[in-house]
Protein backbone atom coordinates (compact mmCIF):
# COMPACT_ATOMS: atom_id res chain seq x y z
CA UNK A 1 0.00 0.00 0.00
CA UNK A 2 2.83 2.39 0.85
CA UNK A 3 4.42 1.40 -2.66
CA UNK A 4 1.58 2.43 -4.30
CA UNK A 5 0.96 6.02 -2.77
CA UNK A 6 4.90 6.15 -3.10
CA UNK A 7 4.15 5.26 -7.00
CA UNK A 8 1.34 8.31 -6.96
CA UNK A 9 4.32 11.16 -6.26
CA UNK A 10 6.91 10.20 -8.57
CA UNK A 11 7.28 9.67 -12.46
CA UNK A 12 5.60 6.58 -13.62
CA UNK A 13 8.90 6.35 -16.27
CA UNK A 14 11.80 7.22 -14.93
CA UNK A 15 10.89 7.25 -11.34
CA UNK A 16 12.08 11.14 -10.30
CA UNK A 17 10.14 13.34 -7.82
CA UNK A 18 9.97 17.06 -7.89
CA UNK A 19 12.18 17.09 -4.98
CA UNK A 20 15.12 14.58 -5.83
CA UNK A 21 18.42 16.28 -6.05
CA UNK A 22 18.83 14.59 -9.59
CA UNK A 23 16.31 16.63 -10.84
CA UNK A 24 18.15 19.36 -12.20
CA UNK A 25 15.67 20.95 -14.11
CA UNK A 26 13.21 21.19 -11.20
CA UNK A 27 10.72 20.28 -13.63
CA UNK A 28 6.85 19.85 -11.92
CA UNK A 29 4.95 16.27 -12.37
CA UNK A 30 1.47 16.18 -14.48
CA UNK A 31 -1.04 13.90 -13.34
CA UNK A 32 -2.75 11.62 -15.78
CA UNK A 33 -6.63 12.59 -14.89
CA UNK A 34 -7.86 9.35 -16.50
CA UNK A 35 -10.40 7.55 -14.56
CA UNK A 36 -8.49 4.64 -12.93
CA UNK A 37 -4.70 6.31 -13.53
CA UNK A 38 -4.00 9.41 -11.25
CA UNK A 39 -0.30 8.51 -11.65
CA UNK A 40 2.20 11.30 -12.31
CA UNK A 41 4.76 12.28 -15.13
CA UNK A 42 7.62 14.32 -15.39
CA UNK A 43 7.47 17.04 -18.45
CA UNK A 44 10.66 15.33 -20.08
CA UNK A 45 9.28 11.95 -19.72
CA UNK A 46 6.03 13.33 -21.39
CA UNK A 47 7.65 15.20 -24.39
CA UNK A 48 9.59 12.11 -24.62
CA UNK A 49 6.87 9.66 -24.99
CA UNK A 50 4.04 12.08 -27.20
CA UNK A 51 6.97 13.02 -29.29
CA UNK A 52 7.00 9.44 -30.44
CA UNK A 53 2.83 8.85 -30.80
CA UNK A 54 0.12 10.71 -29.68
CA UNK A 55 -0.43 8.18 -26.72
CA UNK A 56 1.17 6.39 -24.52
CA UNK A 57 -0.09 3.61 -22.35
CA UNK A 58 1.06 4.48 -18.44
CA UNK A 59 3.75 1.48 -17.51
CA UNK A 60 2.20 1.27 -13.98
CA UNK A 61 -1.60 0.90 -14.68
CA UNK A 62 -1.76 0.59 -18.64
CA UNK A 63 -4.40 3.35 -18.72
CA UNK A 64 -3.59 5.63 -22.27
CA UNK A 65 -2.27 8.56 -21.41
CA UNK A 66 -3.02 11.95 -23.70
CA UNK A 67 -1.90 15.52 -23.36
CA UNK A 68 -5.45 16.98 -22.96
CA UNK A 69 -5.82 14.23 -19.92
CA UNK A 70 -2.53 15.72 -18.01
CA UNK A 71 -2.92 18.09 -15.64
CA UNK A 72 -0.61 19.88 -13.11
CA UNK A 73 -3.37 19.69 -10.16
CA UNK A 74 -3.52 16.31 -8.15
CA UNK A 75 -5.79 13.40 -8.83
CA UNK A 76 -7.99 14.67 -6.23
CA UNK A 77 -8.69 18.10 -7.01
CA UNK A 78 -9.91 17.39 -10.95
CA UNK A 79 -12.25 14.81 -9.49
CA UNK A 80 -13.36 17.13 -6.56
CA UNK A 81 -14.22 19.82 -9.25
CA UNK A 82 -15.94 17.13 -12.05
CA UNK A 83 -18.18 16.12 -9.21
CA UNK A 84 -19.11 19.54 -8.58
CA UNK A 85 -19.56 20.80 -11.38
CA UNK A 86 -21.91 17.08 -12.98
CA UNK A 87 -23.89 17.43 -9.18
CA UNK A 88 -24.82 21.51 -10.38
CA UNK A 89 -25.96 20.11 -13.37
CA UNK A 90 -27.56 17.22 -12.31
CA UNK A 91 -29.41 18.93 -9.59
CA UNK A 92 -30.87 21.94 -11.72
CA UNK A 93 -32.67 19.41 -13.59
CA UNK A 94 -33.74 16.60 -10.57
CA UNK A 95 -34.87 19.40 -8.31
CA UNK A 96 -37.61 17.68 -6.54
CA UNK A 97 -37.88 18.02 -2.53
CA UNK A 98 -39.19 15.88 0.19
CA UNK A 99 -42.87 17.39 0.24
CA UNK A 100 -42.63 16.06 -3.73
CA UNK A 101 -42.99 12.62 -2.39
CA UNK A 102 -45.61 10.80 -0.02
CA UNK A 103 -43.56 8.52 1.98
CA UNK A 104 -40.01 9.05 3.11
CA UNK A 105 -38.79 5.89 1.54
CA UNK A 106 -39.44 7.39 -1.97
CA UNK A 107 -38.05 10.52 -1.44
CA UNK A 108 -34.52 8.61 -0.29
CA UNK A 109 -34.90 6.29 -3.30
CA UNK A 110 -34.89 9.24 -5.57
CA UNK A 111 -31.88 11.17 -3.91
CA UNK A 112 -30.06 6.96 -4.35
CA UNK A 113 -31.19 7.54 -7.91
CA UNK A 114 -29.80 11.01 -8.38
CA UNK A 115 -26.49 9.88 -6.78
CA UNK A 116 -26.17 6.93 -8.77
CA UNK A 117 -26.16 9.35 -12.23
CA UNK A 118 -23.65 11.47 -10.83
CA UNK A 119 -21.24 8.34 -9.99
CA UNK A 120 -21.27 6.91 -12.73
CA UNK A 121 -20.88 10.27 -15.12
CA UNK A 122 -17.92 11.19 -12.92
CA UNK A 123 -16.21 8.41 -12.70
CA UNK A 124 -16.90 7.49 -16.07
CA UNK A 125 -19.01 4.15 -15.72
CA UNK A 126 -19.85 2.06 -19.15
CA UNK A 127 -23.45 3.69 -18.42
CA UNK A 128 -22.48 7.18 -18.51
CA UNK A 129 -23.50 8.25 -21.69
CA UNK A 130 -27.09 6.57 -21.05
CA UNK A 131 -26.78 8.46 -18.22
CA UNK A 132 -26.44 11.61 -19.67
CA UNK A 133 -29.64 10.75 -22.39
CA UNK A 134 -32.04 10.10 -18.86
CA UNK A 135 -30.98 13.32 -17.62
CA UNK A 136 -31.71 14.74 -21.56
CA UNK A 137 -35.21 12.92 -21.77
CA UNK A 138 -35.83 13.78 -18.21
CA UNK A 139 -35.65 17.66 -18.89
CA UNK A 140 -37.88 17.33 -21.95
CA UNK A 141 -40.38 15.70 -20.15
CA UNK A 142 -40.56 17.71 -17.12
CA UNK A 143 -39.64 20.89 -18.41
CA UNK A 144 -42.75 22.47 -16.99
CA UNK A 145 -42.05 21.12 -13.41
CA UNK A 146 -38.44 21.78 -13.76
CA UNK A 147 -39.31 25.56 -13.78
CA UNK A 148 -41.85 26.01 -11.54
CA UNK A 149 -38.96 24.47 -8.90
CA UNK A 150 -36.68 26.65 -9.62
CA UNK A 151 -38.79 29.54 -9.79
CA UNK A 152 -40.23 28.45 -5.97
CA UNK A 153 -36.05 27.72 -4.87
CA UNK A 154 -35.22 31.45 -6.32
CA UNK A 155 -38.06 32.72 -4.34
CA UNK A 156 -36.95 30.95 -1.27
CA UNK A 157 -33.23 32.27 -2.14
CA UNK A 158 -34.70 35.65 -1.91
CA UNK A 159 -36.55 35.13 1.01
CA UNK A 160 -33.77 33.40 2.85
CA UNK A 161 -31.79 36.13 1.52
CA UNK A 162 -33.61 39.11 2.90
CA UNK A 163 -34.35 37.48 5.86
CA UNK A 164 -30.25 37.35 6.36
CA UNK A 165 -30.02 41.24 4.92
CA UNK A 166 -32.65 42.08 8.12
CA UNK A 167 -30.46 40.21 10.64
CA UNK A 168 -27.08 42.11 9.41
CA UNK A 169 -29.29 45.74 9.68
CA UNK A 170 -30.73 44.35 13.55
CA UNK A 171 -27.13 43.48 13.97
CA UNK A 172 -25.57 47.17 13.03
CA UNK A 173 -28.37 48.67 14.46
CA UNK A 174 -27.48 47.13 18.28
CA UNK A 175 -24.09 47.64 17.62
CA UNK A 176 -24.60 51.03 16.77
CA UNK A 177 -26.91 51.57 20.23
CA UNK A 178 -24.10 50.11 22.27
CA UNK A 179 -21.36 52.08 20.92
CA UNK A 180 -24.12 54.87 21.21
CA UNK A 181 -24.33 54.00 24.92
CA UNK A 182 -20.53 53.49 25.18
CA UNK A 183 -19.83 56.94 24.43
CA UNK A 184 -22.62 57.99 26.52
CA UNK A 185 -21.33 56.29 29.31
CA UNK A 186 -17.94 57.74 28.44
CA UNK A 187 -18.71 61.08 28.89
CA UNK A 188 -20.49 60.64 31.66
CA UNK A 189 -17.65 59.28 33.48
CA UNK A 190 -15.94 62.48 32.14
CA UNK A 191 -18.19 64.82 33.32
CA UNK A 192 -17.83 63.30 36.79
CA UNK A 193 -14.13 63.15 37.27
CA UNK A 194 -14.24 67.14 36.17
CA UNK A 195 -16.75 67.90 38.65
CA UNK A 196 -14.74 65.66 41.24
CA UNK A 197 -11.77 67.78 40.67
CA UNK A 198 -13.20 71.14 40.57
CA UNK A 199 -14.96 69.93 44.30
CA UNK A 200 -11.20 69.11 45.40
CA UNK A 201 -10.21 71.93 44.22
CA UNK A 202 -12.73 74.41 45.61
CA UNK A 203 -14.36 75.56 42.38
CA UNK A 204 -17.80 74.22 43.22
CA UNK A 205 -19.44 73.01 45.90
CA UNK A 206 -20.53 69.60 45.44
CA UNK A 207 -21.05 67.14 42.52
CA UNK A 208 -24.39 67.59 40.63
CA UNK A 209 -27.12 65.48 42.31
CA UNK A 210 -27.65 63.36 38.46
CA UNK A 211 -24.14 62.52 37.85
CA UNK A 212 -24.00 61.09 41.64
CA UNK A 213 -27.08 58.65 40.77
CA UNK A 214 -25.60 57.88 37.56
CA UNK A 215 -22.44 56.97 38.72
CA UNK A 216 -24.43 54.91 41.55
CA UNK A 217 -26.53 53.09 39.25
CA UNK A 218 -23.61 52.38 36.83
CA UNK A 219 -24.40 55.28 34.64
CA UNK A 220 -27.41 53.51 33.81
CA UNK A 221 -29.78 56.71 34.39
CA UNK A 222 -28.01 59.06 31.84
CA UNK A 223 -28.06 56.58 29.32
CA UNK A 224 -31.90 55.98 30.00
CA UNK A 225 -32.65 59.74 29.88
CA UNK A 226 -30.66 60.22 26.66
CA UNK A 227 -32.85 57.75 24.82
CA UNK A 228 -35.94 59.03 26.47
CA UNK A 229 -35.14 63.55 25.33
CA UNK A 230 -34.44 61.41 21.79
CA UNK A 231 -37.68 59.47 21.43
CA UNK A 232 -39.21 62.70 22.76
CA UNK A 233 -37.95 64.63 19.92
CA UNK A 234 -38.36 62.32 17.29
CA UNK A 235 -42.25 61.74 18.71
CA UNK A 236 -43.07 65.77 18.51
CA UNK A 237 -41.02 66.04 15.16
CA UNK A 238 -43.38 63.09 13.63
CA UNK A 239 -46.86 64.42 14.60
CA UNK A 240 -46.00 68.19 14.02
CA UNK A 241 -44.52 67.26 10.97
CA UNK A 242 -41.82 69.29 8.72
CA UNK A 243 -42.32 73.11 8.31
CA UNK A 244 -41.21 75.20 5.04
CA UNK A 245 -40.37 78.21 6.29
CA UNK A 246 -42.07 81.01 5.46
CA UNK A 247 -40.60 84.35 3.21
CA UNK A 248 -40.33 87.49 4.91
CA UNK A 249 -44.22 89.18 5.11
CA UNK A 250 -45.65 85.48 4.71
CA UNK A 251 -47.22 83.72 2.53
CA UNK A 252 -49.20 85.93 -0.13
CA UNK A 253 -52.21 84.25 -1.57
CA UNK A 254 -54.33 86.89 -3.24
CA UNK A 255 -51.94 87.52 -5.78
CA UNK A 256 -53.55 88.61 -9.26
CA UNK A 257 -52.00 86.40 -12.26
CA UNK A 258 -51.37 89.12 -15.05
CA UNK A 259 -49.38 89.33 -18.38
CA UNK A 260 -46.20 90.83 -16.83
CA UNK A 261 -45.73 88.40 -13.93
CA UNK A 262 -46.36 85.18 -16.00
CA UNK A 263 -44.03 86.23 -18.05
CA UNK A 264 -41.75 87.35 -15.41
CA UNK A 265 -41.91 83.47 -13.72
CA UNK A 266 -41.74 82.24 -16.96
CA UNK A 267 -38.07 84.10 -17.48
CA UNK A 268 -37.42 82.60 -13.75
CA UNK A 269 -37.70 79.07 -14.09
CA UNK A 270 -40.31 78.23 -16.61
CA UNK A 271 -38.03 77.01 -19.02
CA UNK A 272 -39.23 79.24 -21.67
CA UNK A 273 -36.41 81.13 -23.21
CA UNK A 274 -36.64 84.72 -22.50
CA UNK A 275 -36.12 85.66 -26.40
CA UNK A 276 -38.94 83.68 -27.43
CA UNK A 277 -42.05 86.31 -27.65
CA UNK A 278 -43.98 83.42 -29.40
CA UNK A 279 -43.71 80.76 -27.03
CA UNK A 280 -44.81 83.26 -24.39
CA UNK A 281 -47.69 84.73 -26.25
CA UNK A 282 -48.83 80.91 -26.87
CA UNK A 283 -48.10 80.02 -23.26
CA UNK A 284 -49.99 83.24 -22.48
CA UNK A 285 -53.57 81.86 -24.48
CA UNK A 286 -53.18 78.28 -23.06
CA UNK A 287 -53.23 79.97 -19.47
CA UNK A 288 -55.97 82.50 -20.09
CA UNK A 289 -58.36 79.46 -22.20
CA UNK A 290 -57.75 76.94 -18.88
Amino acid sequence: MDGDDDDLFRCAVCGISEGDSSNFTQSNLQTNAAVGCGHQFCIPCVERELSRRKIFNCPICDTPVKRVTLSTRSLDDIQCEKDTSWRRRVMKVYNKVQSDFSTLVEYNNYLEEVEDIIWAIVNEEPNAEEMKDKIKKYELQHKAEIATRQSQRADEDRSIADRIAAEQRETERCKREFLEEEKIIAAAKRRFKQESLQVSLGEREEVSKELLDAQRTGYRNEILKVQRNKKAQSEKYNQQGSKVRPPPGGFKNDIKMDRALYLKRQVAGGGIPSGSLLSHEKNWDLAVST
